[in-house]
């Protein structure tokens, strides 16, 4: 079921009807029912790996939880009569038990990821070795088709069931509450990944039919499907050519296609999550952001904790704080201590970690050595400037730079902007060698086009009137991001006399359906679906 198909919108006022008429306690069975039509209708398939996923999780979390309650029960009972040595080695024996089962569930869960996901890439890579040593390849005849959302679910899932083994939260006892967790439909194909506490308060709290409800999140959804059908869609051809052809480019017509690539895929990633965000928010469910203007990032590091959050938090909670403050890691950085000082050794940690979590990054955008190469460099800018923070301050110093100016601001976003570009394009060519082919044509290349058809050549094609609605929406994006350093832009929009707001969506649907939604038909879907 496309998102953006009548067929969706249909669906989702079929399902806000019946849940606003039956019973408050009863609406979060609406929404598994819903979730469950949505994903049957993505293959029986995919829905039945989201049932294993949960089952095993649920089943897991389940086990892990009796235990912990078996060992607060015996040990309240037997406090008077056992020692401290006997109480330590009754807790460890019942740790190491919980240890063994979120291994387990682990191990088929993430398994199961990767057999879908990387096990042409896995044997492409075993062939290579074999290649390399006069031996003779495995032929790949497996035609795995990756289920529907399981990158996002997987993780979402296990999440929460890491966070049952640290005992930050108690295993939930329904089951259909659980797999509603895992399978809310909204959030599945591309985000955002929630927390359990967080999402379970959401979906199981009675939600009455409020107007501001209902009206704030069909504005979302509409600018949502705008930013998608008007901006994402119609950029796409432009993109599409330069980065099939920018070996025929000047350097120039291919830096543009970059930059509105960037542009691309930000209208694309958030679009979704504002018609998703905005549907919910209709449900009376607020889901967790997933995108806070990270175009206007002043470092890279700053850009990922604005550029999908939630992922980024997932490894920051299970990747990066476990890796950092490990034992080994720990054990690592003390060697280092005598010979390399006490800055080298306090930093390694977070190095070795921060190395770890953008490889695994990268692995998850996709299987591939460019995308592995993209989270590498975005990983190598995060950490040279963890190593670089005290030459920058006295840099400062000596120039006298005042962060605090507008100038200097302005510089880092740009700065930042151009950089963030220029790594998002290397694994969007194609391999890394087109990759890299790509940048080379950038720097190297430098013949003026002789007018807008020869800078930018898919125009003619597309014709004036889509690159006319692509700059107004890029310049309307650019002042709503302004404007929401303040409050959101729908707060602005309730001021407004009603005819007028009336008259505006009115008019905003209008040219989705006259300008957007041909566009879209030859599309295909949202772009991180594939990741």
């Amino acid at each position: 079921m496309s998102i953006t198909s009548f067929t969706f919108v249909l669906f989702v006022f079929a399902v806000l009807t019946v849940y606003y008429l039956i019973p408050r306690k009863w609406q979060w069975t609406v929404l598994l029912a819903a979730s469950c039509v949505f994903y049957l209708s993505g293959g029986k398939k995919s829905f039945l790996f989201v049932l294993i996923t949960a089952t095993s999780v649920f089943l897991a979390a389940m086990w892990m939880q009796k235990l912990t309650d078996t060992r607060k029960a015996w040990i309240k009972e037997h406090k008077k009569e056992i020692s401290k040595e006997e109480k330590k080695a009754y807790k460890k024996k019942i740790q190491r038990q919980r240890k063994w089962i979120m291994i387990a569930a682990l191990v088929l869960n993430f398994g199961l990821l990767c057999v879908f996901k990387y096990f042409h890439f896995a044997l492409a890579q075993v062939n290579a070795v074999i290649s390399a040593a006069g031996g003779t390849g495995i032929t790949d005849t497996f035609k795995l088709i990756v289920p529907l959302g399981i990158s996002f679910y997987t993780f979402q899932a296990t999440g929460y069931l890491v966070d049952v083994y640290w005992e930050n939260i108690k295993a939930e006892k329904s089951y259909p509450r659980f797999l509603l967790f895992v399978s809310f439909f909204p959030q599945m194909t591309q985000g955002p990944i929630s927390d359990f506490e967080q999402l379970s308060g959401e979906l199981f709290a009675e939600h009455d039919l409020l107007y501001d409800n209902y009206s704030r999140g069909f504005q979302r959804m509409l600018w949502g499907f705008m930013k998608k059908l008007l901006l994402a869609d119609l950029i796409q051809p432009y993109v599409t050519d330069v980065f099939a052809n920018y070996s025929q480019y000047t350097g120039l017509t291919v830096l543009l296609g970059a930059f509105m690539y960037s542009v691309q895929i930000y209208a694309d990633f958030s679009g979704y999550m504002d018609i998703m965000c905005g549907m919910c928010e209709m449900f009376g469910i607020h889901l967790a952001e997933n995108f806070e203007r990270p175009y206007f990032s002043k470092s890279v590091a700053e850009y990922w904790r604005r550029w999908h959050i939630t992922l980024g938090a997932w490894f920051k909670r299970y990747i990066y704080y476990p890796a950092a403050m490990s034992n080994w890691s720990r054990k690592i950085a003390w060697a280092s201590r005598d010979r390399f000082g006490k800055f080298f050794s306090d930093t390694l940690p977070a190095t070795i970690a921060l190395v770890i979590v953008w490889f695994c990054t990268g692995l998850w955008h996709g299987a591939s050595w460019a995308y592995i190469a993209w989270g590498l460099v975005n990983g190598f800018f995060i950490i040279l400037s963890l190593w670089l923070e005290k030459l920058y301050i006295i840099w400062k110093k000596a120039l006298h730079i005042n962060e605090s100016k507008w100038a200097w601001r302005a510089f880092q976003t740009i700065r930042t902007f151009i950089l963030v570009t220029f790594i998002k394009v290397l694994p969007e060519v194609g391999s890394l060698s087109d990759g890299w082919g790509l940048w080379m044509r950038i720097f190297t290349e430098h013949s003026i086009p002789h007018g807008i058809h020869e800078l930018l050549p898919a125009l003619a094609e597309n014709g004036n009137k889509n690159f006319c609605i692509i700059l107004a929406m890029i310049l309307l994006q650019f002042i709503f991001s302004l404007l929401q350093r303040k409050k959101p832009v729908r707060d602005y929009f309730t001021g407004i006399p009603v005819p007028v707001r009336v008259t505006v969506m009115a008019c905003c649907v209008i040219v989705l359906i006259v300008f957007g939604i041909p566009a879209s038909a030859t599309r295909g879907g949202f772009m991180y679906a594939q990741f």
